[in-house]
């Protein structure tokens, strides 16, 4: 990203407001677009399968030092997901 000068780019008396709070350092804007929520690209979804999996797994027999081999997870984390 390339930075460029406020006074190159917001009307005199913008800079001078934002000037009360801030003075010689680099702030970031956000564009005024709104959020995405947590998982909507999809990543949501897949740990919600890949977790029941593991769940599965481990009722059929598969011990949590494996499954955390499998999934290159660690064993806490294995527990955490099953017990949930």
């Amino acid at each position: 990203m390339k930075y460029r000068n406020a006074s190159d780019i917001l009307p005199d008396d913008l800079l001078h407001e934002i000037q009360k709070y801030v003075q010689g350092q680099a702030i970031y804007i956000p564009s005024g677009s709104a959020r995405k929520k947590w998982g909507s690209s999809g990543s949501r979804v897949f740990y919600e399968q890949r977790n029941a999996e593991i769940r599965f797994r481990f009722f059929h027999g598969t011990s949590i030092d494996e499954l955390a081999g499998q999934y290159s997870l660690s064993p806490e984390t294995i527990r955490k997901i099953i017990y949930k």
